[in-house]
């Protein structure tokens, strides 16, 4: 028994993440958990495969699961997958934080929310509280969100400042079933380098390629060696269209290795040692619409 299993009023339990996307999900999972565990950018759907960050407290063991944005803007079987996920993730777990941006509820928002079972505890988090200049409009706002469910809580946040986060815990952790952990209390994640290489680079292709390109591109980590405190690693960035190729690449070169020598960085500060890092750019054509191909990268 762990130190943390003491505590009789010990409470263990998940809670999904969920909400269309830019309402800042990933941003507060790794605010939760205190570093940087899904990759974030501006683009609609960064977060593709379901990551879990696990926070463990005296009292608590909180199993977080951001899952990808729900949104209706693509109609391929990757975007179809990915909207399947989020709804199951939203449905399963103990507790279900719908995430939305204060102070507007959008037709998407309330879309979600209705795919998650009557019976679910649902904590309404409104993000992005520092962006709300006009404080005068926040209560009326959250009026307005507690007439869309009988909500277990309500709480505004900011993900990027922290801002009543801790609040938001100490709220989550009342709706939370009593039990014993389910991890180590060390552990923070149920994944492992590998992939976090895969999404470091695929981070770093969301925030450096245009509007359409990214959700056409899909990162695998092809050879993942230890050699001492060097971590060498090789990948490709697959593309759906021979006419990708060189977006990504860039002129001589130069945009890959912008891409490479960012995701490089991040991974040895994530590591905490000494990363070479090989991209290359294949083509595989349609992968966005064959499910045997979305199968390969990781999607079921």
């Amino acid at each position: 028994m762990t130190s943390a299993t003491k505590d009789k009023d010990f409470r263990c339990g998940t809670i999904s993440i969920a909400g269309r996307p830019n309402t800042g999900k990933s941003s507060l999972l790794n605010r939760f958990i205190g570093q940087k565990l899904s990759i974030v950018s501006r683009k609609a759907q960064t977060t593709r495969h379901l990551v879990r960050g696990i926070l463990t407290t005296p009292d608590c063991q909180y199993v977080f699961v951001d899952s990808p944005g729900f949104q209706t803007l693509h109609n391929n079987v990757l975007n179809k997958t990915l909207n399947r996920r989020a709804t199951e993730a939203a449905r399963d777990s103990d507790v279900a934080l719908w995430v939305i941006e204060a102070p507007r509820i959008l037709e998407p928002d309330r879309n979600l929310l209705a795919r998650i079972p009557a019976g679910r505890k649902v904590i309404a988090v409104a993000n992005k509280l520092d962006m709300v200049k006009e404080r005068e409009r926040l209560l009326p706002f959250l009026d307005n969100v507690s007439k869309e469910r009988a909500f277990h809580a309500i709480v505004p946040v900011s993900a990027k400042s922290g801002k009543n986060v801790e609040e938001l815990l100490r709220v989550i952790r009342e709706a939370l079933p009593k039990g014993e952990p389910m991890y180590p209390e060390d552990q923070l994640t149920d994944r492992d380098e590998r992939f976090f290489a895969s999404e470091l680079v695929r981070e770093k292709l969301f925030r450096e390629l245009g509007e359409e390109l990214p959700y056409s591109c899909e990162v695998a980590i092809d050879s993942f060696k230890e050699e001492g405190a060097l971590r060498r690693i090789e990948a490709t960035i697959w593309v759906d269209r021979e006419s990708h190729k060189p977006i990504v690449i860039g002129d001589k070169g130069e945009r890959l290795k912008r891409i490479g020598t960012a995701a490089r960085k991040d991974m040895e500060q994530l590591f905490d040692g000494k990363v070479y890092l090989g991209l290359w750019v294949k083509v595989k054509r349609g992968w966005t619409e064959d499910a045997r191909a979305l199968r390969t990268f990781g999607y079921t």
